[in-house]
C-alpha cells in the first residue's frame, strides 16, 4: 500500500485528532499507523471510526485518489518534516493537511487579514490596500476565503505580484461561498489553498472554528480589518493570542457596528494599526523564530545558515557560497539562479526563504537580489 493511500483511508476514519497525531508520530510510517489503528491502538475507538477503518469504501478512496493525482496537490502528515513549525506549537493542530498549490507558502512567513463578511466599502478598501503592501513586502498573506474582508485580502495580494494562503472549511476541492470559485482557482495555481478535511467535504458551520485555528497558527500575527461583535474573526484573534501570536485591529467610526469587534479587541490588548507597515515593523523580529525552525528542517547549524561563524567570519556551506555567488543586485528568477548554480529550484527556494527572513536578500513579484 502506498503511504499516500494509507493516509487518505485515516483521514476517512474519523478518528479523534489526538490518536490520529499519536498514530502518526509513534510508527515507522503511514501504512504502519494504519495498521495499528485496525488493531486498535490500544485504545478504544468510537465505532463509526472502526467499521470506516474495516470496510473503507472503494468508491470513496477511489474519489479521494483521483483528486489526489492532480497536479499540484498532496496531502501533509504530521509525522512529515515539511510540517509547517509555527502550526505545531498550537493547540490542537490538524493531523492532515490537504494541499493545492506550492506547499513550500506553509513555511513562508505570513500575516493574517481577517474580518466581516459584510464590510463596508472603506473597509474592504483597506484590507484590499494592506494586503498589497504585505505583499510587496515579501510577507504571505493567509485568509479564508470568505466573502467581504477575506476575499479582498486575497485579491490585493494576487494583484501586487504576492503570495497568499487561502485556509479553507470544506474540502480541498470545493469552494465556499461557490462565487469565490474562481478565486479559489486563482489561489490554488499562485499560492496554496489548505484545508484539513478530505475531498468532497461539505461546509458545516462547526468547520469555520476549525479553519480559524489554523489561519491563526500559521500565521505570526493576525490583522482584524472590520468584525462586529459577534464575528468568526474575533475567533481567529483569540486563537491567535491563545497560540502566541500577535493580534491588530484597525479602529473605526463608532458609528459602525463592523467597526464594534476591533474596538472590543483593542481594549483587551490588540495592538491598534493605521498602516500596514506598523504591522510590518511590529512582525519583523518575530520572523526570526521562523528562520530557526527552517533551518532545523533543512539540517544546518544555525552559524551556518546565517553564514556566520561563532567568531562573525563566514562560513557558508558550500551550496549556500554557490547561490550567494549567483546573486547580484539586479533581481534574478529561480530559473536564473538554477542555471547559474546547479541547484534545484526546490532547494533553492528553502535557501533563498532563510536568506530573506536573514534580511540578506529582498523578494520582488519571484525575483531575488541581494539586499544593498
Amino acid at each position: 500500500m502506498e503511504p499516500d493511500t494509507a493516509l487518505l483511508l485515516l483521514a476517512r476514519a474519523g478518528l479523534p485528532a489526538a490518536l490520529l497525531r499519536h498514530l502518526l508520530e509513534s510508527q515507522p510510517g503511514p501504512e504502519a499507523a494504519l495498521a495499528a489503528a485496525r488493531h486498535g491502538a490500544g485504545l478504544p475507538l468510537p465505532d463509526p471510526a472502526r467499521d470506516a477503518l474495516a470496510r473503507p469504501c472503494p468508491r470513496q478512496l477511489g474519489n479521494d485518489q483521483a483528486w489526489l493525482a492532480g497536479r499540484g496537490r498532496s496531502v501533509l502528515a504530521w509525522h512529515s518534516p515539511d510540517y509547517p513549525a509555527l502550526l505545531r506549537r498550537t493547540p490542537s493542530p490538524p493531523p492532515l493537511l490537504f494541499l493545492e498549490g506550492d506547499p513550500a507558502l506553509l513555511w513562508h512567513p505570513q500575516v493574517a487579514v481577517v474580518g466581516s463578511r459584510h464590510p463596508s466599502p472603506g473597509g474592504r478598501q483597506r484590507a484590499r490596500g494592506f494586503a498589497r503592501v504585505f505583499a510587496e513586502a515579501g510577507w504571505a498573506v493567509t485568509s479564508g476565503l470568505a466573502e467581504g474582508i477575506d476575499a479582498a485580502a486575497h485579491e490585493g495580494t494576487l494583484e501586487a505580484g504576492g503570495r497568499t494562503l487561502a485556509v479553507i472549511g470544506t474540502g480541498p476541492d470545493l469552494a465556499y461561498p461557490r462565487r469565490n470559485a474562481g478565486l479559489m482557482a486563482r489561489i490554488a495555481a499562485e499560492g496554496l489553498v489548505v484545508s484539513e478535511h478530505p475531498p468532497g467535504t461539505a461546509a458545516m458551520p462547526s468547520h469555520f472554528p476549525g479553519r480559524n485555528r489554523i489561519i491563526a497558527g500559521l500565521s505570526l500575527g493576525t490583522v482584524v480589518v472590520e468584525a462586529a461583535l459577534r464575528s468568526g474573526a474575533l475567533i481567529s484573534a483569540r486563537l491567535a493570542a491563545e497560540a502566541g501570536r500577535e493580534v491588530f485591529a484597525l479602529p473605526g467610526s463608532v458609528d459602525n457596528p463592523v467597526a464594534r469587534g476591533c474596538h472590543r479587541l483593542i481594549r483587551e490588548g490588540a495592538a491598534l494599526v493605521e498602516t500596514p507597515g506598523e504591522v510590518i515593523a511590529a512582525l519583523g523580529p518575530v520572523a526570526a523564530s521562523l528562520a530557526e525552525s527552517l533551518r532545523g528542517r533543512l539540517g544546518e547549524a544555525p552559524d551556518a545558515a546565517s553564514g556566520r561563524s561563532a567568531g562573525g567570519q563566514p562560513s557558508l556551506p558550500d551550496d549556500h557560497k554557490r547561490l550567494w555567488s549567483a546573486l547580484g543586485h539586479d533581481p534574478s528568477s529561480l530559473d536564473e539562479l538554477a542555471g547559474r548554480t546547479g541547484l534545484t529550484v526546490a532547494e533553492l527556494s528553502s535557501m533563498l526563504l532563510v536568506m530573506e527572513l536573514e534580511g540578506r536578500v529582498v523578494a520582488d513579484n519571484g525575483r531575488y537580489a541581494r539586499r544593498p
